[in-house]
């Protein structure tokens, strides 16, 4: 049923996975320790938005690609089908349905080729499986929004570049947002102690009165079909 470019998609990452990841990961699962050198190399084999059309920077692939990528990767860890999960369906999916043509164009780019890490901030201290029941909230200051609470529980966190942020607005409309490290008040302290997933990187998301430029937000979503429709797309290649 798979074609000739489905085979070798398969054979590519399962050859890089073998080679890169099964020899060491035993060693990462029991240090909890996510090895950084596995970003570059499944940006290389095209993991990182590989339905992402070529002109973002991504390979233009079918979902039976994505599909199959996803399926080698959990074979060698599913920490690491994990991290490339995060940055495709919940930080470059967003970005590219719901984001501005600048957004698009600057971040999308450097998330495919692994330059830049993502995130995704959805799942609250208190609030995991009931999203609509957040208290992360953004205040419109003019030129800016003030972003105020905490997400929990969110892979790629600790070296993330960006993250993809969900907060509600003044009258409790739930907006998208990309908010860069680097910005102050947001911090993101690394959750220790984890029994699974213990070779990729989980942490906070904690924002102190961020400031948080209009341009940053997604333009093209209100409400929670924005971060619901990524978990759709993320479920899919862990269906895989």
């Amino acid at each position: 049923l798979l074609t000739d470019e489905h085979k070798l998609i398969r054979e590519t990452a399962r050859t890089w996975v073998k080679k890169e990841v099964t020899p060491i990961v035993e060693e990462a699962c029991q240090n909890a320790q996510f090895p950084k050198q596995w970003i570059k190399g499944l940006a290389n084999i095209g993991a990182f938005g590989p339905t992402i059309p070529a002109e973002y920077g991504g390979a233009g692939l079918d979902y039976i690609s994505y599909g199959l990528l996803m399926q080698e990767l959990e074979r060698g860890d599913s920490g690491l089908r994990s991290t490339a999960s995060v940055q495709s369906s919940l930080v470059m999916y967003p970005i590219y349905s719901f984001g501005s043509e600048e957004q698009k164009r600057k971040y999308l780019p450097g998330l495919a080729k692994g330059d830049l890490v993502g995130c995704f901030g959805l799942t609250e201290p208190n609030h995991g499986s009931d999203p609509s029941s957040m208290v992360t909230n953004i205040v419109d200051k003019g030129d800016y929004y003030v972003l105020n609470g905490s997400k929990m529980w969110i892979s790629n966190a600790p070296f993330a570049d960006i993250a993809v942020v969900w907060a509600k607005d003044e009258s409790g409309v739930v907006r998208g947002m990309v908010v860069e490290r680097g910005s102050e008040g947001f911090s993101t302290p690394e959750i220790k102690g984890k029994w699974s997933l213990r070779a990729s990187a989980t942490g906070e998301l904690v924002f102190n009165n961020v400031r948080v430029p209009k341009q940053n937000v997604f333009p093209n979503v209100k409400g929670l079909k924005g971060p619901l429709s990524c978990l759709n797309s993320a479920r899919f290649g862990i269906a895989w």
